[in-house]
């Protein structure tokens, strides 16, 4: 691949923050050197790495590696024979616990999680959990051995302590006592590692014992009492033996480690992998990004590509498409408008997407496999080779110009700038059109108008934009493809306040056939800014109509589990209260065969009478809904016979066909159901007067409406007749019934086989005064009865 290319896309960039997010030395290096590959089944592996990595940390949670130390040397020491120090054990111990942990984690928790790429590596991995276990147990740090490290160790330790408690004693005895007067300070101190007292120099023949030092001004003599002088000895005989044991328990650490070098170097390599390709998949989380499908045909589409190195707050996502319908596109617009961004995104996403790594774009984006990526970016100008900006891209493009083939990938931006704008616009006609009659992918960005046309009128060739706000002056950066951009430069200078006698000056230099080119690209962006709103208006009502369709989904199905639910508790309680009557009757009928066969009282069987006559009154209540309030509490004078009312604890209308007695009691008919209701039961239904009460007085007409609004039921009853029978005899009905306003009424058809039903209902469909039929819901008669409502 271009070294040149990689650092023109800044690639160089991506790799540093790749390797940031590696915790090892190893992964870091890993990291340092990834560079894009050409071999497609090469790069698909590495992709389906990064994607598994990604997963498992989306999953579970990122994996720490910073215990994955380089012990080479100390391998190599291990093979010739020799002991490890402390600190070289617990590197090892730390990198074998990266691996245990590493393998852990590898390991899938629950049965459903598949099988990955990266199991294979997890399962190389090699813990050694003994030879950690031994390690740990025996050093706590670099610089301390665990006293338990082996026995003769401990016992070492204890008589060090024991010297060192006898030591304290006598010179704390000696500070305190007859020595105290003769003392600079009543302490006790070191001198190498003698314990020692300071004693005035004057007073030195009245102390006996080893001189080890004395202080600047000779004042102060540090002697070392006679008392403790044998302590003191066999105090650094013990602190010899000490180091000598140590040093044997770390011999046979060494000796324990040297039967897992080859395990160990296995896990620093595997590690450092692994370390590598979480970071690889850490990023891709950290960018949001998706896996590029590969292909080798020259096809790109990237979809609302963000580039990786603008911040996520600002980068405006761009869709690009190369290489299947037209193999050069040619990018235009002012400057700042997002061309070189756009073109570095399409460069950038291709190395990033060959070196394996995930690109930050919406999933099923696709790229092709390019052998070289070739680009002609930024200004080259250089001084000290004396080379002007033209001179600087011509010498780069004539560079790789021979070099590239129909597997390369060329950018350039601004091809043909820094000269003559005719010269330069011919140069880079002659420079695309070779490229594009070799079938080379080519993406370029430019000013002249010139291109515009050429990619208009060629075959294989595409125009594409950066979209320019002219109102704010603003780039919008979003990428356009199929229209050519617009210099906007007259208008962008109107609004900066340019005369606009000038601006016409202007115009007027310009052919007729620019001035005609300029405002077909006006037209064609006012065009497509119309269909963007319209496309997006639609959008909006799709989601919404969606949104709404999923809404009426979950209501209908909360109903339709509700409605299942009611009819299953309403089941198990009717077979419940089933059972306790059927318990009742069968013990009743048990008494009274008693009774018959036995000689009981009349006071005892009229008990148990009573007895279950309550028990079947509650019974009968766990049947009853519970009762609802009527709306006005009614006299007894307010009932007339024929007044329609409504029975609240049936749900059922009626009307009543005697007056109350004395307890409120009185008989409603309600279909064919003739019951005794309690007025507090019953609510009036207020229904308008057809006529007035003059009308009444002085018509038989008036008299006859009123008597066949007492007379007519609510209920038609139609089982058994044939169809023609029963429309007769409903026509009738209905007529009276509209007459008399009671509305809605039952129409009682049975269910059978349906023929009297579907007549019933083509008859009611030709009622023009039939505002609604449907058929009866659950306590209703369901299917085998229709309710009617009139207009």
């Amino acid at each position: 691949m271009n070294q040149k290319t990689l650092l023109k896309l800044e690639y160089d960039k991506i790799i540093n923050l790749l390797a940031d997010q590696a915790s090892s030395d190893s992964g870091k290096r890993r990291c340092k050197t990834l560079l894009p590959m050409t071999d497609l089944e090469e790069i698909n592996t590495a992709e389906e790495q990064t994607a598994a990595a990604f997963t498992r940390i989306v999953k579970k949670g990122r994996p720490s590696f910073s215990g994955c130390y380089s012990v080479e040397d100390s391998m190599k020491r291990l093979e010739i024979g020799a002991a490890l120090s402390s600190a070289e054990l617990l590197r090892i111990c730390k990198l074998a616990e990266t691996a245990g942990r590493a393998k852990s984690y590898g390991r899938h928790d629950t049965v459903d999680e598949l099988a990955d790429c990266l199991d294979s590596y997890f399962e190389q991995l090699t813990p050694l959990t003994p030879l950690t276990t031994e390690i740990r147990r025996c050093i706590i740090e670099e610089d301390e051995i665990s006293d338990d490290a082996s026995s003769n160790l401990k016992h070492i330790r204890r008589s060090i302590g024991m010297i060192n408690d006898k030591v304290h004693s006598t010179l704390t005895s000696l500070v305190n006592g007859s020595l105290r007067s003769y003392l600079q300070d009543p302490i006790i101190t070191m001198r190498g590692d003698r314990y020692c007292l300071p004693v005035k120099a004057e007073y030195r023949s009245q102390v006996s014992g080893m001189i080890h030092d004395q202080s600047s001004t000779g004042s102060t003599l540090f002697i070392e009492p006679m008392d403790v002088v044998k302590l003191n000895n066999d105090l650094k005989e013990l602190y010899g033996k000490e180091q000598e044991e140590i040093q044997i328990i770390l011999a046979r650490l060494s000796v324990d480690a040297a039967e897992y070098i080859e395990e160990l170097r296995s896990n620093y390599i595997i590690l450092g992998e692994l370390d590598f390709i979480f970071a690889k998949g850490a990023l891709a989380l950290s960018m949001n990004a998706s896996r590029p499908i590969f292909n080798t045909d020259g096809y790109i589409h990237i979809r609302e590509g963000r580039h990786p190195l603008l911040g996520k707050k600002k980068v405006v996502p761009i869709t690009i498409m190369l290489g299947k319908e037209f193999d050069l596109l040619i990018v235009t617009g002012p400057n700042t408008g997002g061309k070189t961004v756009s073109l570095k995104t399409v460069g950038l996403f291709t190395l990033m997407g060959q070196a394996g790594l995930h690109i930050p774009a919406l999933d099923r984006s696709k790229l092709s496999v390019f052998e070289n990526v070739y680009a002609d970016i930024g200004d080259e100008q250089s001084i000290e080779q004396s080379l002007s900006t033209f001179s600087s891209h011509m010498t780069n493009i004539v560079s790789f110009l021979q070099d590239v083939d129909d597997r390369s990938l060329v950018l350039f931006d601004e091809l043909g700038a820094g000269t003559d704008p005719t010269e330069g616009a011919a140069l880079a006609i002659a420079i695309l059109s070779y490229l594009h009659e070799r079938g080379i992918r080519t993406m370029a960005t430019t000013h002249y108008s010139e291109l515009k046309v050429f990619a208009l009128s060629t075959k294989g060739v595409e125009n594409a934009c950066c979209e320019f706000d002219v109102e704010t002056l603003r780039p919008t950066y979003h990428l356009l493809i199929g229209i050519p951009g617009k210099s906007n430069a007259f208008a962008i200078s109107s609004k900066l306040g340019l005369p606009d006698y000038i601006i016409e000056s202007a115009k007027s230099h310009l052919s007729e056939q620019d001035e005609s080119f300029e405002d077909l690209l006006a037209d064609l962006e006012t065009s497509r800014r119309t269909i963007e709103k319209e496309q997006a208006e639609i959008a909006s009502y799709k989601r919404e109509i969606e949104k709404l369709k999923h809404s009426l989904d979950a209501k209908q199905e909360k109903l339709t589990e509700q409605k299942e639910r009611i009819i299953k508790e309403a089941n198990e309680k009717a077979n419940a209260i089933l059972r306790e009557a059927k318990e009742v009757a069968d013990e009743t009928m048990k008494q009274f065969r008693k009774f018959g066969k036995e000689n009981i009282s009349a006071a005892d069987m009229e008990r148990e009478r009573e007895r279950l006559r309550k028990k079947m009154a509650k019974t009968q209540s766990g049947m009853t809904l519970e009762k609802k309030k009527p709306k006005k509490q009614h006299k007894p004078s307010d009932f007339r016979l024929g007044e329609s009312v409504k029975v609240l604890s049936m749900n059922l209308t009626g009307t009543v066909s005697s007056l109350p007695d004395a307890k409120g009691n009185l008989f409603v008919q309600m279909g064919i159901l003739r019951s005794q209701v309690n007025i507090s039961d019953l609510e009036i239904i207020e229904e308008p007067m057809t006529i007035t009460a003059k009308q009444m007085r002085r018509t038989s007409t008036g008299k006859m409406k009123m008597s066949k609004s007492l007379a007519v039921s609510p209920e038609i009853n139609l089982l058994g007749k044939t169809v023609d029978e029963a429309i007769a005899e409903l026509d009738k009905y209905l007529d009276d019934a509209y007459i008399a306003h009671v509305s809605p009424v039952r129409i009682v058809h049975g269910k059978g086989t349906g023929a009297l039903r579907n007549g019933i209902h083509s008859y009611l469909k030709r009622q023009k005064h039939v505002k609604s039929y449907r058929l009866g819901a659950f306590g209703e008669g369901d299917a085998g009865v229709t309710i009617v409502e009139f207009k």
